[in-house]
């Protein structure tokens, strides 16, 4: 059986829903914590994307929420891709470092059970918005991901399902380590290219439904 494990920003969206909401609302401090990030590497996922949503008012809660609702554009294919995983009885899951205000509404029209949509929570409750991590690392992960990939993927295991990785960036790369075969695009294929892993690169979802029908059942 196939199993997919599909991430959202930059993936299933055009582009990353967190930094648009961070260069919409322009918290002071923001682009340090990125570098700190990115270049740096001196603060984990969980860390960074934290500390970013810590630096804006809770009281912002109805701009930070309606902002990636009524930007964010879908990738082409994706409607079919999900009816394609439905026909063939495909189990896709939605693995997103992405927070819940914004996954949730805008996966809502495909009628992806909530059960396999795996996300970051939120809290608007205090004076600053609170990220919450449901879904953080196992005892095999040490990045401190917020929501880690690579847990839920190993608890599917590889002589029962044919394990299938879809994403962009770095957030994928452990997850692309593990199963067997990934789509890759943008920073994930030159992760996998310096590093020798195996990929198929794509830009629309079509083209996935394209080769998932020439694999074997």
């Amino acid at each position: 059986m196939k199993v997919i494990f599909c991430d959202f920003d930059g993936t299933i969206t055009e582009s990353d829903n967190i930094l648009a909401i961070m260069q919409h609302i322009q918290p002071p401090g923001w682009e340090d914590l990125l570098h700190r990030l990115v270049k740096k590497r001196s603060l984990s996922i969980r860390q960074a994307v934290g500390a970013m949503f810590r630096l804006i008012p809770a009281s912002r809660q109805k701009e930070v929420v309606d902002f990636p609702i009524r930007n964010a554009r879908i990738r082409e294919g994706f409607g079919p891709f999900v009816e394609y995983c439905r026909e063939q009885d495909i189990q896709l899951l939605v693995t997103s470092g992405g927070i819940d205000f914004f996954v949730y509404p805008l996966l809502e029209p495909f009628g992806i059970p909530r059960e396999r949509i795996f996300c970051n929570a939120s809290s608007f409750e205090g004076d600053r918005i609170e990220i919450i991590w449901p879904h953080s690392c196992d005892e095999y992960c040490q990045a401190d991901c917020g929501m880690c990939k690579t847990s839920i993927i190993r608890g599917y295991n590889p002589e029962e399902y044919t394990r299938i990785l879809i994403g962009d960036s770095i957030t994928d790369f452990e997850g692309a380590k593990l199963v067997e075969k990934v789509f890759a695009r943008s920073h994930l294929v030159d992760l996998c290219k310096k590093k020798g892993y195996p990929y198929h690169r794509f830009e629309t979802f079509t083209e996935i439904i394209r080769h998932l029908k020439e694999m074997n059942p």
